[in-house]
């Protein structure tokens, strides 16, 4: 997957449950396990791009706050470096947990929320170099502090420092953020769904910036995005990654020339129907290729592949076993669906579609976001 010997963070079989309680009022009620995350393994390698992209509730934004240790799995382990990230965080291992959580940041959906509205700029960003860089002197941070504010176009930087959050629009919080993320001198950033609250015109603008800024500091990042055009758009120009998630699961992944311009999993197929800029719609009247917009409950997944019941291709084999992700010694594309292989019983399953041939869903957006 990337020429690097060794990855930033790796992922092993992670899973995520939570337990729902069906009736809140009812003490004796049973509790449901919701699989917001079911047996991902991942490698994020140094200075790269993997942008995770699905419907709302698959699971992307879980599975990427376990990618930076925020959120404990349920099952399986999370490396920074070789070093298990939570065994760190009980004080074992050889690197200390302090270094790992600076070296591991989030850029917030909606920055305005993770601001301080009673703090002016610099003093929200001179708080975490104090807390990590304590051996520099406050007139040290605070040129540091005004040389990033520069770098990301908010100029006069001196100006900008001294406003505070409800002075400044939302590409600008989102700059402040993104500078916040880039002073701990991360390996790895989490942009959750970074630009999806800009207006379009910014978007393209926040993306180029944040693309420039990886190449000049060579960290990584993991986005979470529910577009497929923007996904596209900044793993095309970092030579980054595509990761198609479903019902807590990674179906599809690999550079976008291949996920997006042939994709193996049908699932993926729906994404880029669903993707104007990517479809090109016009008036043949072409059925979205999908049986059913119902998404099924997480708490009790579909057995065999989980998206079978809404595949166009399913066939009797995809109800009853799991296709498994993996990759190959020199794989860089892989999809978990038995049409991908050649050798596969699938090929001489019953198809099960035409019993279900009433299921067919008029066109809508899967990608819709919360």
């Amino acid at each position: 997957m990337s020429d690097s010997d060794e990855p930033v963070v790796s992922l092993n079989d992670v899973s995520v449950h939570f337990d729902k309680r069906s009736d809140s009022l009812n003490p004796f009620a049973s509790d449901d396990t919701v699989h917001a995350v079911d047996g991902v393994s991942l490698d994020i390698p140094e200075n790269t791009v993997v942008v995770l992209v699905g419907e709302s509730g698959c699971g992307k934004t879980t599975l990427g706050k376990t990618a930076i240790g925020l959120q404990k799995p349920t099952a399986g382990t999370i490396e920074y470096r070789g070093q298990d990230i939570w065994e760190a965080r009980k004080g074992k291992g050889d690197i200390p947990y302090k270094e790992i959580r600076r070296s591991l940041q989030i850029i917030h959906q909606d920055p305005g929320s993770s601001l301080n509205p009673n703090r002016v700029v610099m003093a929200s960003l001179l708080e975490p170099l104090r807390r990590w860089y304590p051996d520099l002197d406050d007139e040290e941070k605070r040129t540091r502090i005004l040389s990033m504010l520069e770098r990301v176009g908010m100029s006069p930087a001196r100006d900008y420092a001294e406003r505070y959050p409800h002075q400044l629009s939302g590409g600008e919080k989102q700059r402040v953020a993104l500078v916040r993320a880039l002073l701990m001198n991360p390996d790895l950033i989490l942009a959750d769904e970074a630009i999806s609250a800009l207006d379009v015109s910014l978007r393209i603008e926040m993306m180029d910036l944040m693309i420039e800024l990886q190449d000049l500091i060579g960290t990584s990042f993991l986005t979470i995005s529910h577009d497929l055009s923007n996904a596209r758009y900044f793993a095309e120009k970092t030579d980054g990654y595509i990761g198609i998630m479903y019902l807590g699961e990674l179906v599809e992944f690999g550079p976008p020339s291949e996920v997006i311009g042939d994709p193996s999993h049908p699932y993926t197929e729906v994404l880029k129907w669903a993707t104007p800029e990517l479809h090109g719609f016009d008036d043949s009247g072409e059925e979205m290729p999908i049986r059913s917009i119902d998404i099924p409950d997480a708490v009790n997944p579909p057995s065999g592949c989980r998206f079978h019941t809404r595949c166009p291709e399913a066939r009797e084999v995809c109800t009853e076993r799991h296709p498994e992700l993996s990759f190959g010694d020199d794989a860089e594309t892989t999809a978990a669906c038995f049409r991908a292989m050649d050798d596969e019983e699938y090929w001489d399953s019953p198809d099960i579609t035409d019993d279900l041939s009433d299921d067919i869903a008029e066109p809508s957006d899967p990608t819709e976001a919360d």
